[in-house]
């Protein structure tokens, strides 16, 4: 393997070199060098000795370590290629020189505009899913005209303006400003577009709304937003999704929860009523005793899952008593016993308690 040579050499300066003078001997090697200038079979070769050796010296920390150590201590600093940090010949000459001598000669293409639509659905569409229509204003591509050559830049999107720096012309490439580096331009008489290619319209597009939507969500319709240029790929259309409160149901996650009243005479005794669902009505058992409060769970009754169709959530069905505010007579009657056994037995427990206090303090 040849022995590397020397950065300081390699750039034709003294150690004591400035950082100033650094840059100058940079850029008047790397002119006389570049791969685009310079079209000898060793001229890549050097080009890349040089950033490289530019690369540490214009670092002090690489530097220092350099000069003490020589090659030694610079190992992998500078990179196995010697362009870290630069795409390529021509990133490096526009870092220094503004511009690079050669162009790709690639047509700009830009991505159409994400638009959002709000879309308000009751709670039974969004529970149950289907399909909505709805009309946005969004720019459309022109189907009446097509696409010409822009006559600035003859179609290639670029434009070459020529630079004199202290290193001599160059010319530097630019998109065309006219057709945004496309190379399209449109008819100026067309009606609809006005040379633009796209023009301001309504569409009608159907939605389809999965089962299981909730409040927030957002549907994306791929291609629906607003048209490319120069090629470029169609924008997307997001539907914001806001969903109506029930007056009976209420959502969390995917289960439902509701909330009822029952008498006291069922809380106390139980019994078998009829609850409602988002899929009809069922029978619930409430089992004797049930307390104010207590919550019952109908598993599967609840809200498919959006993203996996064959999970459903559960309907909590929470209970509280009802107190009535107006007695008949014979209610009345009926509470009023009712009560009298109530503080009889109340009676008779606290008496039982105190008695077996006393028992054991005797």
């Amino acid at each position: 393997m040849p022995e590397k040579r020397d950065y300081y050499d390699i750039l034709g300066v003294s150690k004591g070199a400035t950082d100033e003078q650094l840059k100058i001997a940079f850029r008047k090697k790397a002119l006389e060098y570049h791969p685009d200038r310079n079209k000898s079979k060793d001229a890549e070769a050097k080009f890349k000795e040089i950033n490289e050796a530019y690369q540490i010296l214009s670092d002090s920390e690489k530097r220092a370590k350099y000069d003490q150590f020589g090659h030694a201590g610079v190992t992998g600093a500078a990179g196995s290629a010697g362009f870290e940090g630069f795409g390529g010949f021509g990133d490096i000459f526009d870092a220094f020189f503004g511009g690079s001598q050669s162009s790709s000669n690639r047509k700009a293409s830009y991505r159409g505009a994400d638009l959002e639509y709000p879309i308000t659905l009751e709670f039974e569409e969004a529970v149950f899913g289907g399909e909505k229509g709805i009309t946005i204003e969004k720019l459309i591509r022109c189907d009446t005209c097509k696409p010409i050559n822009c006559s600035n830049c003859s179609g290639t999107g670029q434009i070459k303006r020529a630079q004199r720096t202290m290193f001599g012309q160059f010319t530097q490439v630019v998109n065309c400003q006219k057709c945004s580096g496309t190379g399209d331009s449109f008819d100026s008489g067309c009606q609809k577009c006005k040379g633009s290619g796209r023009y301001q319209d309504t569409k009608n597009i159907f939605v389809t709304i999965p089962q299981g939507i909730d409040d927030g969500m957002q549907i994306r319709l791929q291609g629906e937003g607003e048209p490319g240029l120069g090629g470029g790929q169609d924008g997307d259309l997001y539907v914001v999704v806001k969903v109506q409160e029930h007056n009976i149901f209420v959502r969390s996650g995917n289960n439902i929860e509701i909330s009822i009243e029952l008498n006291v005479p069922t809380l106390v005794l139980g019994g078998v009523i009829k609850i409602p669902t988002i899929q009809g009505e069922e029978s619930l058992t409430i089992a004797p005793g049930t307390q104010s409060g207590q919550i019952f769970r109908l598993r599967g009754k609840g809200i498919v899952d959006v993203r996996e169709q064959n999970k459903r959530g559960d309907e909590l069905i929470k209970v509280s008593v009802k107190i009535p505010k107006k007695l008949t007579r014979e209610q009345r009657e009926i509470y009023q016993k009712l009560q009298t056994i109530s503080e009889d037995d109340t009676k008779k427990s606290v008496s039982d308690w105190v008695s077996r206090i006393k028992d054991r303090f005797s």
